[in-house]
């Protein structure tokens, strides 16, 4: 207590108990912003993103049975694979 025999509001449990609710708050707000950060895998993927990975997904499996077949070489399917990324990203965009 003070000199005056009144204790200040801030040393008070009501205020200690309002600091550590905003605090909590605080902490849950960050990570909240940042929860993207935290789950990666919840990320929500775009329409572009989802076409140029079906994209890719079906020109090396092209590629993948060319070299089944004798058609390419692994240095050639290596330059295929390379120029279907490029194509389905330009497509895809």
């Amino acid at each position: 207590m003070s000199a005056s025999g009144a204790e200040s509001f801030l040393d008070r449990p009501v205020a200690r108990l309002a600091a550590l609710g905003v605090a909590g708050v605080t902490i849950a707000l960050l990570f909240y912003i940042n929860r993207q950060d935290f789950l990666p895998g919840s990320a929500p993927v775009s329409p572009a993103e989802t076409a140029y990975l079906a994209c890719v997904s079906e020109r090396h499996g092209q590629v993948d049975a060319m070299i089944e077949d004798g058609v390419v070489t692994e240095a050639q399917a290596a330059t295929f694979k390379g120029r279907a990324e490029a194509l389905c990203r330009a497509t895809a965009q």
